[in-house]
């Protein structure tokens, strides 16, 4: 079954209750055995008014896209990812490192657990995110990362697609804030404030509903996530390369090579001891 929209006018969301997945379906980490997959099924009718979607309509489609609010709570309890990370500097320099990131999915984004751990030519440590507070850890000894890591890692959770796909549950705010159209492409500006007032932009195909990319500003600094090469992962929408911009310049580069999701893990991984 295949997703259609009519581009000509506005779409919003159906009962998600029309979807049916079969949540018994085995495990896989693999990009290849994931798009032979049956990917989820919207159906979508035109706004009954004529007039623009809300940004809840908004909102609820996209979730949908990704595979449906029920469907992300109960597939990614838990997410194992593994991949390459490339991070420039302050001073322009360029390091690449492996990563594994280890994610335990909670009521609410500010409750998960995640452990990323990297590793570099020249050093290898983890950085732990557990009941909204962040610690490194290396050689089993734990640390006090440095503010500017710490916050890159915050803004990783704290304004990523979590951050949409879980506004609900955040109790965040939404609004929409128009159209734009950049190279070509449409897209819906969706503004979601969390609890804490951090702002993040999401740039929303108006035709796919898929989140291309994201802004937010912090320290007088404009960031912008864009997302890539888009793949369907235990039923659920996966970007597997994304890149992060400070201003005109690339800071970041993240490609996923493997992620699996409802996996046991440890609780030990997100101790500080």
């Amino acid at each position: 079954m295949i997703l259609r929209f009519k581009t000509s006018t506005p779409v919003i969301l159906l009962a998600l209750s029309l979807v049916q997945f079969s949540l018994g379906q085995k495990a896989t980490d693999s990009k290849a055995k994931d798009e032979k997959k049956a990917k989820p099924v919207a159906v979508a009718t035109p706004s009954k008014d004529g007039k623009n979607p809300t940004a809840e309509e908004v909102a609820e489609s996209t979730i949908f896209i990704y595979g449906g609010r029920v469907i992300l709570n109960q597939i990614r309890k838990t997410a194992i990812e593994h991949g390459k990370i490339s991070v420039t500097t302050a001073d322009g320099k360029t390091d690449q490192a492996t990563y594994q990131r280890f994610t335990q999915r909670a009521e609410t984004l500010s409750k998960d657990k995640i452990r990323f751990d990297q590793d570099f030519s020249t050093a290898k440590y983890s950085l732990v995110f557990n009941e909204e507070k962040i610690f490194g850890i290396v050689d089993d000894s734990v640390f006090t990362p440095r503010e500017d890591a710490s916050k890159a890692f915050e803004n990783q959770i704290v304004r990523g697609l979590e951050t949409l796909l879980r506004y609900k549950e955040n109790e965040s705010k939404i609004e929409l804030a128009g159209k734009d159209k950049l190279f070509g492409v449409e897209y819906y500006l969706l503004d979601v404030t969390d609890k804490q007032s951090r702002l993040t932009r999401f740039y929303i195909s108006t035709k796919r509903f898929r989140v291309m990319m994201l802004d937010y500003e912090q320290d007088g600094v404009k960031y912008r996530r864009k997302f890539y090469d888009y793949n369907y992962a235990q039923g659920t929408l996966v970007p597997y390369r994304t890149t992060l911009w400070a201003g005109d310049k690339m800071i970041e580069e993240t490609e996923v090579g493997t992620i699996s999701f409802g996996q046991k893990i440890d609780e030990t991984m997100f101790s500080a001891g």
